[in-house]
């Protein structure tokens, strides 16, 4: 499996990939709503231990593709202040067949908040 992985303050762009022998492609775009905890918000700020959270982000990937082969992943994090409406993390699994790549996002995503050092650390409320 090849592994892409990027943590960046930059805007997250959608790169269209289809790897050769591949099938399915998943994308999952994680965006910044307008609320958070019943308040209105203008954007997330987060915060990462990048060397930390990219060996996690790896580790992650080759575990569960264990059980749910994929040719290609992509993980794309963003950190810093992520405006509403903006993507705050893209995952791209790549598989032969589609229920492996649906079912490696699934997991990966369960996974990504539990294991890996990227926090979010302020909510930046909406100035009238």
């Amino acid at each position: 499996m090849e592994i892409e992985i990027l943590i960046t303050s930059q805007p997250l762009v959608p790169v269209k990939t289809t790897p050769e022998g591949c099938g399915a492609v998943v994308e999952f775009a994680g965006i910044v709503r307008g609320e958070e905890d019943g308040g209105v918000i203008s954007a997330l700020e987060y915060q990462a231990y990048q060397p930390m959270a990219e060996r996690e982000i790896e580790r992650l990937a080759r575990e569960i593709n264990v059980e749910h082969p994929c040719g290609f992943v992509r993980v794309h994090h963003r950190i810093g202040i992520v405006p509403v409406g903006e993507t705050a993390i893209l995952l791209q699994a790549a598989s032969r067949h589609r229920g492996a790549a649906f079912a490696f996002a699934s997991a990966f995503m369960d996974r990504l908040k539990q294991d890996v050092p990227i926090w979010k650390i302020r909510a930046i409320p909406v100035v009238p």
